[in-house]
């Protein structure tokens, strides 16, 4: 099986990152994605109140396309989400065909290099790299190839969505369908999550 993975915090997760995951669908040729919710991301911080929730957004999200997949591993576990320690634990579990490919934007690839195993991570994964800003440091992306990194930038156009503000618009009462789900939107409201954070 070749197998693509988007790991994140989804808080929540929203309609870029499905569109990333089918663009990546689409033209890399894999047979699934398999969406991984950080348990705990260990370089963010988090309300731990949101932890079940972020699950079940993510899992209402996937219906939106059949080879989408949610893994609950990192919740099962409960610990720091370490993506070494959950790739490890990939390839036990499913037969890959070569190595597992890992969905990342430029903000957090940026920062690959401070990962937990990072120089183990590297050997591991292959790196596609969505553009999250205007200008790409060139230079920062040229030492990690020269570390060993493996990646390749997707060619889909920056979509400027990003969890953050939609918490924030959630706080100030604006409307959030043009960036979440139908079903996540209710879920959303369902529950009253984001109203105070």
């Amino acid at each position: 099986m070749k197998l693509c993975v988007f790991q994140g915090t989804f808080n929540p997760i929203h309609v870029a990152h499905l569109k990333m995951a089918d663009f990546v669908l689409k033209n890399y040729g894999f047979d699934k994605i398999i969406f991984i919710p950080a348990y705990k991301p260990p370089h963010k911080n988090y309300d731990i109140t949101l932890t079940p929730h972020r699950l079940k957004m993510v899992e209402l999200a996937a219906l939106s396309n059949p080879n989408f997949k949610v893994s609950d591993i990192e919740y099962k576990n409960e610990r720091n989400s370490y993506t070494y320690l959950t790739i490890l634990e990939l390839y036990k579990k499913y037969d890959i065909e070569g190595k597992i490919n890992f969905i990342i934007g430029t903000d957090a690839f940026k920062k690959i290099d401070t990962w937990y195993e990072a120089d183990k991570l590297k050997k591991l994964v292959n790196f596609i790299v969505f553009v999250r800003e205007n200008e790409l440091d060139n230079k920062k992306y040229h030492e990690l190839k020269e570390k060993g990194y493996n990646f390749t930038f997707a060619k889909m156009d920056f979509q400027d969505i990003s969890s953050s503000n939609i918490r924030k618009n959630i706080r100030e009462g604006h409307d959030i369908s043009e960036f979440v789900t139908d079903k996540v939107k209710g879920y959303i409201e369902k529950n009253g999550l984001y109203k105070n954070k």
